[in-house]
């Protein structure tokens, strides 16, 4: 036993690199678990004296896994680097875990959480949710019960030693349009609010909600760039209407410069100049000098104006574009979805030689996962290496 001053609590050694640490929080003794270094066992016995201090101790021997689920979650749910997960991935890991691990294990005590009743709560959901949702219920359970593994709850995480692990399958790589149909697509949305939205997302390969953030202050018009620097994000937390915001972008190389061509540049003008007539209620069409209107610092290109609102910074509702995009575009092109425009653009310019490493700056991607779903995409590129090679080889292989 590792002595220590009354009142810092004890620390046993139970082997290599595992510890009970004992402490006292007001008149109720605790003990828990540990595995680390000595050096570390210190530490998290300080940290667990001063949850005591600070009124956050959480009892360790009553704790259900419904309850540290929602203190989990409640503390923004943080993953290995300690860092909190974003609103809207917050509120995914929130559906899977009170939908289909809380229904089941909601109230098993933390501490006595045994593989087998995860092996349980697999087989019980499979078959009734999707292999990749599955896959995502275990990942998510996963980072939760590694949590509260580093909090000192559990000397180790059980979903390790489950051994009915879900697949996480083949991910979906959706439906790639070549140049022609990309053009058709495009042009079926001439006479629709969400034209400008659309040929965007087609010729820069910009995702939805990095396009929906846009203001005008990221189009240059005469460098011909659309600058990327936030994207809208939508979270329904609890009961009621969602929230929006923008935010900063999930990695830093999502942060980028997209040059465009200049019918493009032309197109946005032209949606500039119907929010300036808005502004000063001019009716397209009549005769006004524009050059002295300005907008508010802070305009969206893709405002949201419902209910006859002239709010240019409202943010619009995402999943409404998305439902009347796929509603339109799926006459012509059945199961079509909005992303499928980025994986299109990203294809389109693959198939047309231009470098991986400068696609996916543009798209802000990485290379590699890039190159793993293009691969999935199109056959193009291996027929175009079949061809190569066949060119280059000749005649070798005529007798």
């Amino acid at each position: 036993m590792i002595k220590r001053s009354f009142g810092d609590g004890g620390i046993d050694q139970r082997g290599e690199n595992a510890f009970r640490l004992r402490y006292r929080i007001g008149k109720q003794r605790y003990s828990v678990t540990f595995k680390g270094t000595l050096a570390d066992a210190r530490k998290k016995l300080r940290e667990l004296l001063k949850s005591g201090d600070d009124g956050q101790h959480v009892e360790p021997t009553r704790l259900t896994l419904g309850d540290w689920i929602e203190y989990w979650l409640s503390i923004g749910a943080p993953g290995r680097k300690k860092k909190r997960a974003g609103r809207r991935t917050l509120e995914r890991y929130a559906q899977l875990l009170r939908g289909h691990v809380m229904p089941a294990l909601g109230t098993k005590r933390l501490q006595q959480l045994h593989p087998t009743d995860i092996d349980r709560l697999y087989k019980g959901i499979e078959g009734k949710i999707a292999p990749r949702t599955q896959h995502h219920v275990h990942v998510v359970l996963g980072a939760c019960l590694s949590a509260a593994v580093r909090k000192g709850l559990l000397s180790n995480n059980p979903i390790e030693r489950a051994e009915n692990i879900p697949s996480p399958g083949e991910a979906d790589h959706g439906q790639v349009l070549d140049q022609e149909q990309l053009a058709t697509l495009v042009r079926g949305f001439r006479h629709s609010a969400l034209y400008p939205i659309v040929a965007i997302a087609a010729f820069t390969g910009a995702r939805r909600n990095e396009i929906l953030a846009l203001r005008w202050s990221d189009l240059d018009p005469v460098k011909k760039t659309l600058r990327i620097e936030r994207a809208l994000e939508e979270a329904r937390l609890e009961k009621g209407k969602p929230t929006r915001r923008l935010k900063d972008p999930k990695r830093a190389s999502h942060k980028r410069i997209i040059s465009i061509d200049d019918a493009l540049v032309t197109l946005l003008c032209n949606e500039r100049t119907k929010h300036l007539r808005l502004k000063v209620g001019v009716p397209d069409g009549a005769e006004v000098d524009l050059s002295l209107v300005r907008l508010p610092v802070d305009a969206l290109m893709f405002p949201s104006f419902a209910g006859h609102s002239l709010d240019f910074a409202k943010l619009r509702d995402a999943n409404a574009v998305t439902r009347e995009f796929e509603r339109q575009a799926r006459k012509r092109f059945p199961k079509l979805r909005f992303h499928d425009l980025r994986g299109s653009h990203e294809t389109a310019l693959l198939d047309a030689g231009v470098p991986v490493h400068v696609v996916a700056a543009r798209c802000g991607h990485d290379p590699a996962v890039l190159l793993r779903s293009y691969a999935k995409r199109t056959k193009k590129a291996d027929t175009d290496a079949a061809a190569a090679i066949g060119k280059l080889l000749g005649g070798a292989l005529v007798d």
